[in-house]
């Protein structure tokens, strides 16, 4: 028998003892040496508010291959703002011809939009809106390399990145941006910041640009979001590495750098060929500059947005926000690679609803999850005592190497992380893992078959869930169960098929973003494989579900255009309009959302809104 058989069989055993309540996915029926659990009844110790059921009464969406969104026959929807439409009236349309210029750029909405978050400002809407990354084939495509070609290529591609912060508003039903308005606003690779937390200054931050190691410049490859409950949004830096490269081909990479994805070469974009700064070899510190959460005040356009070291650097998913009963701010985070940990920081002060808490994120204690068999977990404090670490400073540059040091669980990439508002629990998606019981990831960590990764190579994902000890966000002990396991019963008859509330009517694949609303549904947006093939059949263009907490039941609420990914959400003041961002259409040339024809295809928000204009969620 396999060491990974070995492992299943034991935790058979753990749940058959310690779990007889829990539904046995396929109903109770064994799955090769293997069963798992779907928790579909609510945790013994959580209190659940009464929520409109009405909000779930929506005719699910079936499956769809076609350029387009689709949504419920009773809703509606509407582009809002997309890549490079002009933030100010002396910018340039989107040219369709040369995708426009570093100067178009700098004046327009970047690229790539993923997660967001909608502040209110007496009656205006100001979003704030994550533009991770750049397609290089779409951004460049008037080039027959479909890559950058001089300088101002870089120039443009730095400027697409980072954040765009925009009012909108509604003007004749259809939102759209406020063109010139003093809120708006682009964040991008080259604005000063500030570095914050017990890594400020330390050595390894130091630069010949920045030798105090306080101002980094810029942001990329900001991921999921978050905010903070005195006004502020939390940007998620993740694929950071993807930008640095060296011009000395024989530079030899340090174990940290190969932990953290730093190679010789880049993903393509060739900022380093035109900025030094990401020239490894003649700047071996820059990279640890990235990683981090940083916090930006989308309602002061003079703030400078501060890097917050103490939440640890890892490749960030997004930063779910929640407040202990005792005052103390809790955010959980994922580190989305293959075999990589999940997250908890517990700010040291508390948080005062007229006090001043912007620096509240500034210092705290930064844990990692241990997940047992047995449904239990414990979150163990990465401090130099258990870590071995010389300092907190370390620990928080260094953080897959402190988590992997205390042995923490090595999970299928976790991204984005959701509280429920309703009820003292947590969700996070584990959206696959090629990797899983086949190789380490990247620091050596053994990746087997475990309790919340339950599946050798995972094609499908799944989210976890798990409640804390004695209903409080800062105990150390929780227990866990699985929401959903995504699989295809139309293909699979084992464990691939999926947990019981996986049906021919809500197949998918990849959860990725989550949010769980104030009436206790939960939306999932997927970034997976839209084949609709083989292992895939069925699942089509990557798409937004809506599931209850309670019931755990799942329903398809909308399809996205073709080779999407489905990302960010926010709601409007009154809760009647739905923003959702549409990343990447149309990236490997099949599609050209959402303008149709032979246009460029261009990420884009959308507005989905009831044609009756009563809420949603």
């Amino acid at each position: 028998m396999t060491q990974n058989s070995e492992k299943e069989t034991d935790f058979l055993r753990n749940l058959k003892t310690t779990m007889s309540r829990r539904t046995f996915l396929r109903d109770g029926a064994s799955l090769g040496a293997t069963a798992f659990v779907m928790g579909s009844a609510n945790f013994s110790t959580a209190t659940t508010r009464t929520y409109n059921r009405n909000s779930f009464a929506f005719s699910a969406v079936p499956a769809s291959t076609k350029d387009t969104i689709s949504v419920p026959e009773d809703f509606n929807w509407h582009v809002v703002v997309r890549w490079g439409d002009p933030l100010w009236s002396n910018g340039p349309n989107f040219d369709q011809s040369t995708r426009g210029t570093s100067s178009s750029q700098a004046l327009a909405f970047g690229d790539n939009n993923d997660g967001m978050e909608l502040f209110i400002k007496g009656n205006r809407s100001i979003l704030a809106v994550n533009n991770e990354a750049t397609n290089l084939s779409v951004m460049y495509g008037n080039h027959e390399s479909n890559l950058p070609e001089n300088a101002d290529d870089i120039r443009k591609g730095k400027a697409a990145v980072g954040i765009s912060i925009i009012e909108i508003s509604p003007q004749n039903g259809r939102w759209s941006i406020v063109k010139d308005s003093d809120y708006n606003r682009r964040i991008t690779a080259d604005l000063p910041m500030k570095m914050t937390g017990p890594a400020r200054g330390h050595k390894l931050l130091r630069t010949n640009a920045d030798p105090e190691g306080t101002n980094p410049i810029g942001t990329w490859s900001n991921c999921g979001s978050g905010r903070t409950p005195w006004g502020t949004y939390l940007t998620c830096e993740e694929n950071f590495n993807h930008y640095f490269s060296s011009s000395d081909p024989l530079y030899e990479l340090t174990n940290a750098m190969k932990r953290y994805g730093i190679d010789i070469e880049d993903r393509g974009y060739d900022w380093g060929k035109y900025d030094e700064r990401f020239d490894i070899s003649k700047n071996p510190n820059e990279p640890n500059r990235f990683g981090y959460i940083v916090e930006v005040d989308p309602l002061d356009p003079l703030s400078t947005p501060k890097k917050r070291s103490a939440l640890g650097r890892f490749k960030h998913e997004n930063a779910a926000v929640v407040l202990s009963g005792k005052g103390h701010v809790v955010v959980y985070m994922g580190d989305d690679e293959h075999g990589e940990f999940l997250y908890r920081f517990i700010s040291k002060e508390r948080y005062h609803p007229s006090g001043d808490n912007s620096d509240l994120l500034e210092e705290g204690s930064l844990y990692v999850a241990k997940f047992h068999d047995d449904m239990r977990g414990e979150w163990m404090e990465l401090e130099p005592q258990t870590t071995g670490m010389i300092s907190q400073a370390e620990i928080c540059i260094y953080t897959r190497q402190a988590a992997s040091a205390v042995k923490a669980t090595t999970m299928d990439r976790p991204e984005w992380i959701a509280t429920n508002p309703n009820k003292v629990e947590a969700y996070c998606c584990l959206t696959n893992n090629k990797n899983r019981g086949k190789k380490p990831n990247a620091g050596g960590d053994e990746t087997p078959v475990n309790g919340p990764n339950p599946r050798i190579d995972n094609k499908y994902g799944q989210i976890v869930r798990w409640t804390p000890t004695d209903k409080d966000h800062t105990n150390s002990g929780f227990a866990w169960d699985l929401f959903v396991l995504a699989g295809n019963p139309t293909a699979h008859s084992d464990l691939y098929a999926g947990s019981k509330n996986i049906n021919q009517g809500n197949l998918f694949n990849s959860p990725d973003g989550i949010t769980v609303d104030n009436n206790g549904l939960m939306w999932i947006r997927t970034d997976g494989t839209y084949s609709n093939e083989g292992d895939f059949a069925g699942m089509g263009n990557n798409q937004m579900l809506v599931a209850d907490t309670t019931t755990g039941e799942i329903k398809r609420f909308l399809v996205g255009p073709i080779e999407c990914e489905i990302t960010g959400l926010a709601w409007s003041a009154d809760k009647k309009t739905l923003f959702l961002g549409i990343q990447h259409p149309g990236d490997k040339g099949g599609g050209h959302f959402p303008d149709g024809g032979k246009n460029v295809p261009r990420s884009s928000i959308i507005a989905i809104k009831r044609n009756d204009g009563r809420t949603i969620g």
